[in-house]
């Protein structure tokens, strides 16, 4: 393989902009405490007394989420690698010089699934026309039947070397990034269904709320609600609370410096948003803190968290960003170009503001297993990006996150595409029997039954070594819905299996707080997810 030579180009001031504009906004980064997401209830609703939160329709109990199902000590999680495909799915319009993404398709983005099409929105990095430095922006869309295959429609809003004919998004800003987009389908305003944050370059990188009545049309808010550096991972709506998550850095307790860290916004309205940012995730510091700092040579959280809600629970990804040891470091231009890699790692909350991994210190997708599109004959390392690129679809789960590749040779090699991986729907892990273990159990967090009629389905492996019984808030099992009044697992769909109740129905528990009880009595048995459903 040929080897590259380290080569500055503008690229690389623009990464050098952004680390000073990090280490200046860092001390406004200081975070203490979070915040808890409610919704005000129905007698409909499911509710969940430990979370203070109601859900309509479905609640989703998964493997992973150690809150919702507490495993015994004889059962455990495994994780469920994703398969990933290795072309990607959107790629830039390489060589196209009115196109807006000629050089780069960041899915530092989304993709929404409505009425039978994939929308995706992602940002685009081209060759200025003025000369060979490269621009950052505008934000793109595009559209699918089936989520591989994209098309770029031409939407006449942007004019790029004379012509309008392109996918790009008009938006105040002529430097744009992160576009964080949901369908919130609660708001009464037709005009106000599509919501996306997406970052600007203004003085410091700060993110900006606009909303759209399809998708494709915008309107920005007036200003700015934080002026405050956010790299911008996701948007996502928990409950009553929209939360803007993303990248920053700030400082310990002491004073003391600290590298790249997930942190959030909030708003109840979309319109106001707190300006003071709260920690959602991080990993360690080195405890030498003369090792501290954005180019410190320690695991790193970069953009922050990319998550979905589901309701009751929200699952994300995290970066896990490499830097280069300090004799590694170029000494010109950008310190790492050809040489920093990012994995994904993977995270879930019961807030959507809080992120915790299911398994600590674990790579979900490496930058190995989903490698960018290399130029022929050199290799360069690859930057795994997540943002709001989960979904569910059919019986599917659906993982987009961007391949960006590190070249050497930033300018000339500079390129990025938007890759997928899958799983069967929910399956992110498993609850299993532990090695030596004959059998084990799982109880669910507390859960208030709505009225009316409601059923259970399992998401799960050889069900019929499984079994499931209801109890009461305080544990105890209730005989109506246990022993030999268990549920009857009926597996009659692809991954779900439908329980029955020998004496009776869950109506005669409307109201009224109770647990699940799961056994597992086989090896072979594996617990995915566990969804109560209502009338």
């Amino acid at each position: 393989m040929q080897k590259r030579r380290s080569h500055s180009t503008p690229i690389i001031a623009r990464h050098l902009q952004k680390l000073n504009l990090l280490l200046k906004f860092s001390a406004s980064l200081l975070v203490v405490g979070g915040l808890t997401s409610f919704s005000i209830a129905t007698a409909a609703d499911f509710k969940l007394p430990e979370q203070n939160l109601s859900v309509s329709d479905r609640l989703l109990l998964l493997a992973i989420d150690d809150q919702s199902l507490q495993p015994s000590d004889d059962v455990q999680l495994k994780l469920n690698k994703p398969q990933v495909r290795k072309q990607p799915v959107l790629a830039p319009e390489s060589g196209d010089v009115s196109a807006p993404d000629s050089m780069a398709s960041h899915f530092y983005g989304s993709v929404v699934h409505h009425e039978g099409k994939y929308q995706m929105w992602y940002y685009s990095v081209s060759l200025k026309r003025e000369s060979d430095k490269l621009k950052q922006g505008p934000v793109c869309y595009a559209e699918s039947d089936d989520g591989i295959h994209w098309t770029k429609p031409k939407l006449g809003q942007v004019e790029i070397a004379g012509s309008k004919q392109n996918n790009a998004l008009l938006l105040p800003e002529e430097i744009t990034q992160c576009a964080a987009v949901i369908l919130d389908e609660a708001d009464p305003d037709p005009n106000r269904r599509y919501k996306m944050v997406y970052t600007a370059l203004t003085h410091t990188w700060v993110f900006r709320p606009a909303t759209s009545p399809d998708g494709i049309h915008w309107t920005a808010s007036e200003d700015y609600p934080v002026d405050q550096f956010l790299e911008m991972g996701s948007l996502l709506k928990f409950g009553d609370q929209f939360v803007a998550h993303g990248q920053g850095i700030g400082k310990d307790a002491n004073g003391n410096p600290e590298g790249r860290q997930g942190y959030a916004s909030t708003s109840t309205n979309f319109s106001d948003w707190n300006k003071q940012y709260v920690s959602t995730f991080r990993l360690p510091e080195p405890d030498d803190i003369k090792l501290r700092g954005l180019v410190g040579d320690y695991p790193q959280v970069h953009l922050g968290i990319g998550a979905s809600s589901f309701g009751n629970v929200a699952v994300g990804l995290y970066g896990i960003w490499h830097n280069p040891p300090i004799d590694k470091r170029r000494k010109k231009g950008w310190y790492g170009a050809g040489l920093i890699t990012c994995d994904l790692g993977l995270v879930v909350s019961n807030d959507g503001v809080q992120f915790r991994e299911p398994i600590k210190d674990n790579i979900y997708i490496s930058s190995e297993e989903s490698p960018v599109t290399p130029v022929p004959g050199i290799i360069d390392p690859t930057i795994l990006c997540q943002a709001n690129g989960i979904l569910n679809v059919g019986d599917q789960t659906l993982i987009y996150h961007g391949r960006w590749r590190n070249a050497t040779i930033t300018g000339k090699d500079y390129y990025a595409e938007v890759a997928l991986a899958t799983l069967p729907r929910d399956r992110w892990g498993s609850l299993q029997l532990t090695e030596e273990a004959t059998s084990g159990s799982i109880l669910s967090q507390p859960i208030t039954l709505p009225a009316g009629e409601c059923d259970i389905q399992l998401n799960a492996d050889e069900v019929e070594h499984i079994t499931i019984e209801v109890a009461d808030a305080s544990g105890d099992l209730i005989p109506e819905f246990s022993g030999e009044n268990s549920g009857t697992i009926d597996a009659t769909e692809k991954h779900t299996a439908s329980v029955n109740w020998p004496a009776g129905s869950l109506f005669q528990l409307e109201g009224k707080t109770v647990q699940l009880r799961i056994g597992l009595t086989n090896k072979a048995s594996k617990l995915y997810a566990v969804y109560l459903n209502a009338p």
